[in-house]
């Protein structure tokens, strides 16, 4: 029934203690848990109010970037914005176009076809765009690691500038100017930016050099926040202030196109949560580009003609729904490849010829969680192998494709998630270098999941006010988690399974003085062989049905209590 570790962060010192005694006691242990150890540090982040310079000036390259596109603009020489198609990718092309429109420039933006072009920069795509008068092109959340693809763009007359979030490798390419935290000599205090928060930072340098009375760079926010949650950078610094900043102007939304998806979605735009994001809006915007141009998102993010909204918001939200279908059949066909294959593998490899390229990273991802492995999955064409990658803490999956680097046509990536295109001839080899790597790496790891709690608490601790303190550490996401707690010996008094296929548990618990109601997302499968008493690791939340409020945890994972029946 258990296999998951958990892990209760260590009480918080009597120095820590005594400084944050201004808040609450709980509150207290979760600003410890979360490097916050001074009252002034846990004020900071509290109200989001960051201790560094976030002028977009000390970005390397910022300078010739932002003069070659005010040329752009005084000459109405034509730009274009080359974009990745997923939600970072879009929303950072989108922002670009927003802001030079307003800015009088002729400018459209681009983003390739992620099954005729694939990821990135394309040599086809810019002489296309050369061949229409093109002349600066600026790529965002992409292209950092094109030096060939950029040597292209410069041969045939295009000044290409890059904006990327990616870590770059080896030499950087020969580009008009790289606008990029991470590359070598940069002082931008953050490095975490998403894609759409470089592109923000361009928005700002701009608008600061020509102030529009069309635009300000506070309207850009929500975009911000699609982008910077959706793609998983860590919502801390910056990023934390960025999308709390952002959620505000979606709940306030004056794009027509975003108003249109959270009412097909069935969302109450006015209390969106990072969230949200995450489970809603995200997927919806990327459906597109999984199943087919990610251009109809795009047309949603820029239109401001109701009608089109509306038919692009349908569109997208039915392609979630076959995203979905998708996602669920191919997980089924890629643990049969695996049971088959080699279950016992370090690195988990399922490769079919019919997966459609726009999941394999989706199922990866549930690959990963189902089995705690790296999982690598992908559709194999007749020359070449096109894969997606997500991985666990304990190993980088983008280190281990580094020194893997001869046999790939092309990889790149995060610690988490990365892509690459291997040549079918590379392929066995590949694989047999991977569990090579891993063996090493992973060698004395206990591979299971740990799942990490704030502190152990009893339900008399659960009051309301709680909850005010809670949103206080909003928006939570990738690295900056929500608070999370365990409470032990709880009896449970009823059970049901809900949901479609009874996936999911609905509990009713108590410790015999107070009474909580639960839901374990997932978890229906256990019901059946459910103990009397049970320890819970779980959030706090409201629950909301029907427009009747109530307290609810939100059950992480259970287990059987030690010693009790």
């Amino acid at each position: 029934m258990h296999s998951k570790r958990w892990q209760i962060n260590p009480p918080l010192t009597p120095i820590a203690d005594e400084a944050l005694r201004a808040f609450h006691s709980i509150l207290r242990q979760i600003l410890f848990n979360r490097g916050y150890p001074t009252f002034a540090e846990a004020q900071d982040y509290l109200v989001a109010r960051l201790p560094f310079d976030t002028s977009p000036w000390q970005l390397t390259g910022i300078g010739s970037a932002i003069e070659r596109l005010e040329y752009a603009i005084d000459h109405t020489e034509a730009v274009s914005i080359y974009g990745d198609y997923d939600v970072d990718g879009v929303t950072a092309t989108a922002l670009l176009v927003q802001t030079l429109q307003a800015l009088g420039a002729n400018v459209h933006g681009y983003i390739p076809n992620r099954f005729d072009e694939g990821y990135g920069l394309n040599q086809d795509a810019l002489e296309s765009l050369a061949a229409q008068g093109v002349k600066v092109v600026v790529t965002v959340d992409c292209g950092i690691r094109s030096p060939s693809e950029v040597a292209h763009a410069r041969a045939v007359g295009l000044d290409l500038i890059i904006t990327d979030h990616h870590q770059p490798s080896g030499e950087l390419p020969l580009a008009y100017a790289i606008i990029n935290p991470k590359q070598p000599g940069d002082i931008y205090p953050d490095k975490d930016l998403a894609g759409v928060g470089i592109a923000y930072k361009i928005a700002e340098a701009l608008l600061e050099k020509r102030p529009s009375d069309r635009l300000i760079p506070e309207d850009l926010l929500d975009l911000v926040a699609l982008g910077t949650v959706a793609d998983l950078v860590p919502l801390i610094g910056e990023n934390r202030s960025l999308v709390r900043q952002g959620l505000q102007r979606i709940r306030e939304t004056q794009r027509q196109g975003l108003f249109s998806l959270a009412n097909v979605a069935g969302l109450e735009i006015k209390r969106t949560t990072a969230t949200n994001i995450g489970y809603i809006l995200g997927p919806r915007l990327n459906a597109a580009g999984r199943l087919d141009s990610a251009l109809s998102a795009l047309e949603l993010l820029t239109t401001k003609d109701v009608q089109t909204a509306g038919n692009l918001a349908q569109q997208l939200n039915a392609q979630n729904r076959s995203r979905q279908e998708l996602t669920r059949s191919m997980q089924e066909q890629a643990e049969a490849i695996i049971s088959t294959k080699d279950p016992g593998a370090l690195v988990l490899f399922a490769i079919d010829p019919g997966f459609n390229t726009g999941v394999v990273g989706l199922v990866a991802s549930r690959l990963t969680d189902t089995f705690y492995r790296p999982a690598i999955v992908g559709q194999r064409s007749d020359e070449t192998t096109r894969c997606s990658c997500r991985s666990i803490p304990e190993f980088h999956i983008t280190q281990a494709l580094d020194q893997c680097a001869d046999l790939l046509v092309r990889h790149g990536g995060h610690a988490a998630a990365a892509g690459f295109t291997v040549r079918n001839d590379n392929f066995d080899e590949l694989v047999t270098r991977m569990q090579r790597i891993a063996s090493k790496q992973l060698d004395g790891h206990d591979l299971r999941p740990t799942l990490m709690a704030d502190a152990e608490v009893s339900l008399s601790d659960l009051k309301p006010q709680l909850l005010d303190y809670l949103e206080l550490l909003q928006p939570t996401g990738y690295g900056n988690p929500e608070a999370v707690f365990v409470s032990r010996k709880l009896r449970i008094k009823n059970s049901r399974t809900v949901g479609a296929d009874s996936q999911h548990l609905k509990l009713t618990v108590t410790d015999g003085k107070l009474t909580f109601d639960a839901i374990a997302f997932r978890l229906g499968s256990l019901q059946q062989e459910l103990p009397t008493y049970v320890d819970l690791l779980f959030t706090f939340e409201v629950n909301e049905y029907n427009g009747r409020k109530s307290l609810q945890l939100n059950i992480r994972d259970l287990k059987p209590s030690s010693g009790l029946d």
